[in-house]
Order: structure tokens, then sequence, then C-alpha cells
């Protein structure tokens, strides 16, 4: 029976989590499995795994074959060391004294680069955040500003109408002033017309007188 190393999915959609397990190379992916050796999350960065690093190797030597995924995934966690080395002790090449320290030291490393790693990102959310803070806080000025400048103008602006409306409201009895003058220009000639007329009869009157005498 071939026997292989794989990913498993559960997990929710659009949020995968994987169960790395050994199982039989003719069976589903997510069907049954021989043995369920660690898991493994990449919804977190950098992602999380949990292998059971003895469990692995023994598959291993057992002949199983990882898939590509898998297969980059355990040798990050030494699995692929730690068999090598085994391999080395069997063949006369080192005592298993030795491959236990060689594969403590590498474990060792690769914590240390793990950490550095961690307070990189860190260090890089940490800068993300602080620089969105300032965008904001520059946002937050120019919103301000904007504010004010849009004040002022509209102060500007309500001194400005009284001032436009003044002169208006002036000229307004110039305007009215002719027509309240033209019934009296008119009126006058009429009153003065019977004053005239009056001298006229009696100087007819005086002739006649005379002219009886």
């Amino acid at each position: 029976m071939a026997v292989r190393i794989r990913l498993q999915r559960h997990g929710k959609k659009g949020k995968p989590f994987y169960w790395i397990v050994a199982a039989d190379s003719r069976s589903k992916r997510d069907g049954k499995y021989l043995e369920k050796i660690g898991t493994y999350d990449p919804n977190v960065n950098p992602p999380i795994v949990n292998l059971d690093i003895d469990a692995t190797v023994k598959w291993i030597q057992f002949g199983a074959q990882p898939s590509d995924t898998a297969r980059n995934i355990i040798s990050r966690e030494g699995a692929l060391l730690k068999n090598h080395l085994l391999n080395g002790v069997k063949k006369g090449a080192l005592t298993q004294e030795d491959a236990d320290k060689k594969f403590d030291e590498w474990v060792k490393e690769s914590e240390k680069r793990a950490e550095s790693k961690l307070s990189k990102l860190e260090k890089d959310a940490a800068d993300k955040r602080k620089k969105a803070i300032e965008l904001e806080k520059e946002a937050s000025e120019k919103r301000k500003l904007a504010a004010e400048q849009a004040a002022l103008d509209a102060e500007a602006a309500a001194e400005e109408a009284p001032a436009a409306e003044a002169p208006a409201a002036e000229e307004a009895p110039a305007e009215e002033a002719p027509a309240e003058e033209a019934p009296a220009a008119e009126e006058a000639p009429a009153e003065e017309a019977p004053a005239e007329e009056a001298p006229a009869e009696d100087s007819k009157e005086n002739e006649d007188d005379k002219k009886t005498e």
C-alpha cells in the first residue's frame, strides 16, 4: 500500500484549516486517513504549524511520500532533517547522541529565525498602524481648515450683502419724486384761466356804457 503525507482540508469557506495526515494514496483528499500527524493554519502570519515530528519521521521511514505542500511544511519543521540524521545513525556515520545534538542546535536556530521574523512582522504592523494614524490626523487637519475657510467665506458674504442693498433703498425715493410733482404742474394753468378772462369782460361793458352815454 502506497502511503502519502498530505493536507486534508477543514475549516470554513474562505477560512481554511488543514490537517496533516498520512493516508492511502488511493483515498480521496478529504476521505479516510491512517493517522493525523499535525495541523496547519494559514490564516495568520506567520502560519501556525503543529507537527508530530517523530510520527512524521516514522511514516517517512515506512516509505510515505509527502505532497509538495506537505514537504515544504514538514521540512520547515525539521522532520526531513531528523529523518536524514536518523539515516546517518543507521549507516554508522554518526552516533545517536550526535544526531540529537545537531537536531537540537537546528531547532534553536529555527526558533531564533522565527522570533526574528515575528519581530519584523510586528514592527512592520506597528509602522503601518502609525502611518495610518498620521494619515488620518493629516486628513482631519485638512477637514478642519476647510471648515474654517468655509465659515470665513460665509461671514464675508454676509457682510457684503447689506452694502449691496443700501444704494437701492436710497434711490427709490428719487425715482418717485417726479411722479408726485406732476399733478401740481398740470393744475396751475387751470386755476389761472378764469383770472385772465375777467378783465376782458369788464372792458367790453365799459365800452358799451360809453357809447350809450
